[in-house]
């Protein structure tokens, strides 16, 4: 059931946002007076679909749902009739081809905009911006930075919620020099910090998020750390734990509330921890190995099984804040958020090849798909958030100068606008199989991430 519901999240969000691709590049194509011949979502047999009575025009839905195609009238794939050579493809003026390649990728960041824009203007209740929490031996706690200041800017560039943080965090992954934060105190007096990092997010901090990376959280409840439920077949409850017992220390590491507890096992997968507990007044020695466990990402976790007893949570009036902007706003907001991932993306790409950050960073269709899951799981604006990021992902990975990708055609069409003439058929078709070569070895890398992930 976990499976088929997967398969259908992912279908949900990639179906639409491959069709839209694919239409790009249709109704482009037959702006332009080139005929199309088959408008396809997925590769292979085809499964479903109908011929256009009036164009002629082949839908379909074909077996393998990794991507989609538009074929296109083109006399390099079989013989054109002579009233017909107008219409196909190779016959038409660069500048249209580029037209034609280039709209699947921009329709993908039209999405991607369209997304955010809505929720932009969708208003959500969120936790203001001040520090909760710094914690020990991290860049933020090497920087003394304040709990309770506002974080109003990170490496200069304005921030208003924990998620944007969170991202400009994120972009500076595996590089080593200082990221400035800029607080504001309750008095309003604004101070720059600024934390050293060597190869961020590298080594120990590997598959944490930016935020606890870096060493500052957001306000959280102080949540007494006492045993509510135990998981039958948990390690807490095979290992000794009992419901009512305090946790006060974890390998002599003072517990003063849950989610300190909780990070401990969380970063110890599989490793022996020594636990304090209060019971009936008396202090009692357990040693506890978390299970090891891993999440939609593939990143792994320790649990040992124990929940915390319910409570209701208050949050302090100062740590909420109602973020809600009027569409014009929204609008910037949506392309500026757009151009920053764009460029955090394409940055990524550039510190994986370079070795600053590593391959197991990249991931496939299975992780992909476990993602779309999730987000289903918490709301619909996770639901949008994922399908506006997987768009942008689909826009910048199509247009890099990788022959077989739009980039790579691209760059085709774009010689032939200078030379006057386009590029060989020999020449065109060495690089369709070196792109291929290289698009399959990425395929390979980015599914056996997956793989490993899951296992």
């Amino acid at each position: 059931m976990t499976f088929l519901l997967t398969l259908l999240a992912a279908i949900f969000v990639l179906g639409p946002l491959i069709a839209l691709h694919e239409w790009g590049h249709y109704i482009v194509a037959r702006l332009c007076g080139v005929k199309v011949l088959t408008y396809s979502i997925g590769f292979g047999p085809k499964v479903a679909g109908w011929t256009s009575k009036k164009s002629g025009i082949d839908y379909r839905i074909s077996a393998l749902p990794l991507g989609g195609y538009v074929k296109m009238l083109d006399e390099r794939e079989g013989e054109v009739a002579a009233d017909e050579q107008h219409l196909a493809f190779n016959r038409q003026h660069p500048l249209k081809k580029i037209a034609i390649v280039a709209a699947g990728p921009i329709m993908n960041f039209v999405i991607a905009i369209g997304l955010f824009w809505v929720l932009f203007m969708t208003p959500s209740e969120q936790l203001a911006t001040k520090i909760g929490q710094v914690l020990p031996d991290t860049p933020a706690a090497t920087a003394q930075l304040p709990v309770g200041d506002k974080i109003v800017s990170i490496d200069g560039h304005d921030v208003q919620t924990w998620e944007g943080i969170n991202y400009r965090l994120a972009g500076r992954m595996g590089e080593t020099d200082n990221i400035s934060v800029t607080l504001q105190a309750d008095d309003n007096a604004a101070k720059t910090y600024y934390a050293p990092v060597d190869e961020f997010m590298q080594g120990d901090d590997h598959g944490k998020d930016a935020l606890s990376s870096f060493g500052m959280l957001p306000w959280q409840p102080t949540i007494a750390p006492i045993v509510g439920e135990l998981t039958p077949d948990g390690a807490a409850n095979r290992q000794g734990l009992k419901v009512g017992d305090r946790i006060t220390a974890i390998n002599d590491v003072a517990i003063a509330d849950w989610i300190s507890a909780t990070r401990i096992i969380r970063d110890n997968p599989e490793t022996l921890l020594n636990f304090t507990v209060l019971r009936e007044g008396k202090p009692v020695q357990l040693a506890i190995m978390p299970q090891g466990k891993k999440d939609n990402l593939g990143n792994d976790f320790g649990q040992i099984g124990a929940m915390v007893a319910q409570s209701e949570i208050v949050i302090p009036e100062d740590y909420k804040t109602t973020v809600v902007y009027g569409p014009g706003e929204s609008l910037v907001k949506s392309f500026e958020k757009t151009e920053q991932l764009a460029v955090m993306t394409v940055s990524s790409m550039g510190k994986m090849l370079s070795g600053m950050i590593g391959l197991d960073n990249l991931s496939g269709p299975i992780t992909i798909a476990k993602v779309a899951k999730q987000s289903f799981d918490i709301s619909w604006q996770m639901v949008l958030s994922t399908a506006a990021l997987i768009s942008l992902s689909l826009a910048v990975l199509n247009l890099l100068p990788i022959p077989v990708l739009d980039g790579g055609h691209i760059v085709y069409h774009l010689i032939e606008l200078i030379r006057g003439k386009p590029l060989s058929e020999g020449v065109q078709m060495a690089g369709l199989n070196i792109g291929l070569l290289l698009l399959a070895g990425f395929m390979v890398l980015a599914i056996g991430n997956d793989i490993s992930r899951l296992f």
